[in-house]
């Protein structure tokens, strides 16, 4: 039995499914990702899923035939089969917030901590969430898609360094 099967049965009706190249992707239903995210991810680490490669953040805005403004997607491998799935999950605007799985793998810390400052994904129960690349006085998120170009004015708050002072 697949791991897809075996998802199916664990949590029936609750995602999407597709296969590219040999790579498997489940997306969770939209109006379940907050909700089922963590029991999935938890159950798939049980499963042998215990690398987590990458979580990325994705925003949708004016994307079309999209209901969802923002996609996190975890990259997850199976270290002793070699096998790769890709679990998306969603969340929106006003207030986009997803559960942290620091717990499960360790890793996710500083990848949350990234999402979290480029698209502004709150992660409930993250032991340290706070910016990571962006100044801890910056109030916006530059990977959102409605961020301006040039930005908010940001550049004139901070002093610039020159070359010789890096």
């Amino acid at each position: 039995m697949t791991t897809l099967d075996k998802l199916n049965v664990r949590f029936p009706g609750g995602f999407t499914s597709s296969a590219f190249r040999g790579q498997t992707r489940v997306a969770l239903n939209e109006e379940q990702s907050a909700n089922t995210l963590f029991d999935m991810l938890k159950w798939l680490h049980d499963e042998g899923f215990d690398f987590l490669c990458d979580v990325a953040g994705i925003d949708y805005l004016n994307y079309p035939n999209t209901v969802d403004r923002y996609g996190v997607v975890y990259a997850l491998t199976n270290m002793a089969s070699g096998e790769r799935l890709f679990v998306k999950a969603h969340a929106n605007d006003p207030d986009p917030v997803l559960p942290s799985i620091v717990s499960l793998w360790k890793g996710a810390d500083w990848m949350e901590r990234e999402v979290y400052d480029m698209y502004g994904v709150r992660f409930t129960d993250h032991p340290d969430l706070r910016r990571i690349l962006m100044p801890d006085e910056s109030t916006a998120f530059p990977l959102r898609k409605d961020y301006p170009l040039r930005g908010h004015g940001e550049r004139h708050n901070f002093q610039t360094i020159t070359r010789s002072e890096s």
